[in-house]
């Protein structure tokens, strides 16, 4: 399972790109498209006061009036696009398949191929023949380690064969000069230069299985979480230099963390957990099982959003749903002004916040 978008998505995903499957999606700049915030898209942030949103074909769609009127940005590829984050004001970074990796340095209005699949592939080559080579000199190194990394390397020679192929899923800068991406089969690249230069570390996590890394959360007490499929739940309390892997009551796939008092996370068919404790974790009942795909707080106020048009919002009582609910998914969530902006299967869609609604 990819990401924090459902099957649903991923297969509509999947579908979209078969057209350009003998095209070089690397090298052939998206489409100009018509209705631009009724296409498929996948995630969403915020360049200031500026939203921008990426998804299908590489698309990418800003608004500058809170969503009411969108522009199409210049883009180098079309590959699908799965995640996007900003580090400043007007630097921003998006992140797709085919290892696709681009930047802007204008608040989203152009945008540059940064890193590819291939660069990707003989980054992680290189990267696990290294770290290979000390452990093998090292007297005292554990065989499992190395014959893990052997496998490792097994995958990325293959990946090298089979071209860029292995999709990034999220991006997050987590201050002005450290940034990271994750993604399927353990993908882990890092830069410490504001995306200047990017180097591979996904085979130093306790993840010895490669399973997909759907997500990136930051929390205000400079915790770093990476979120994954199988229950896998990571967590770095020093900015990624090491790493842990947390026991938690769900051995399915999570695609959104939130903070607001606690911290929730959510994941497949409507599991949910909420940390009670520095590491312990327990699970809380949604009134759904749809997959979450998103969260934000706004204000202080929590809403969830998901597959089939789910929209929960966090009250006294727990989490109850949230204005009228359509038929198709959600993939992402933000705010602006009064409004919820979220981005799916329809494209954009505005949902105005109830100031009198109830929170915890």
């Amino acid at each position: 399972m990819l990401k924090r978008f459902p099957t649903a998505l991923l297969s509509i995903a999947l579908l979209l790109n078969i057209g350009l499957v003998k095209a070089d999606r690397l090298i052939l700049p998206a489409l100009e498209q018509d209705g631009l915030d009724s296409s498929l898209l996948l995630d969403i942030g915020i360049a200031d006061q500026r939203l921008v949103a990426v998804g299908e074909q590489g698309a990418i769609i800003f608004s500058d009036d809170e969503g009411n009127n969108w522009q199409q940005a210049k883009v180098p590829v079309s590959a699908l696009l799965t995640g996007v984050n900003f580090l400043s004001h007007t630097r921003g970074w998006a992140v797709g398949h085919d290892g696709i990796m681009l930047s802007s340095e204008d608040a989203g209005s152009k945008w540059r191929l940064v890193l590819d699949g291939n660069q990707l592939n003989a980054m992680r080559v290189n990267a696990i023949e290294e770290s290979l080579s000390e452990l093998s000199t090292q007297s005292d190194s554990d065989p499992l380690d190395i014959e893990t990394l052997e496998y490792q390397l097994e995958d990325a020679q293959f990946a090298v064969e089979e071209g860029a192929s292995s999709p990034l899923l999220d991006v997050l800068f987590i201050d002005s000069q450290k940034g990271f991406a994750v993604g399927a089969y353990g993908l882990l690249v890092e830069t410490d230069d504001a995306g200047v230069n990017w180097y591979y570390t996904g085979h130093k996590l306790p993840n010895p299985d490669s399973l997909h890394l759907n997500r990136l959360f930051y929390t205000k007490q400079g915790e770093l979480f990476v979120l994954g499929e199988a229950g896998l739940l990571l967590k770095s309390n020093d900015n990624g230099l090491s790493w842990k892997s947390l026991s938690v009551p769900y051995d399915g796939s999570f695609f959104s963390m939130v903070e607001s008092g606690s911290l929730y996370l959510m994941g497949l068919r409507g599991n949910a957990l909420k940390r009670i404790d520095v590491d312990a974790w327990e699970k809380i009942e949604l009134p759904t099982k749809s997959t979450i795909n998103d969260a934000v707080e706004v204000r202080g106020k929590v809403y969830l959003v998901g597959q089939g048009g789910v929209l929960l919002q966090k009250t006294a009582s727990g989490f109850e749903a949230f204005s009228k609910r359509g038929l198709l998914s959600y993939s992402a969530v933000t705010y602006v002004g009064d409004q919820l902006i979220a981005v799916g299967e329809a494209g954009v869609t505005k949902i105005a916040v109830e100031e009198n609604a109830g929170n915890e």
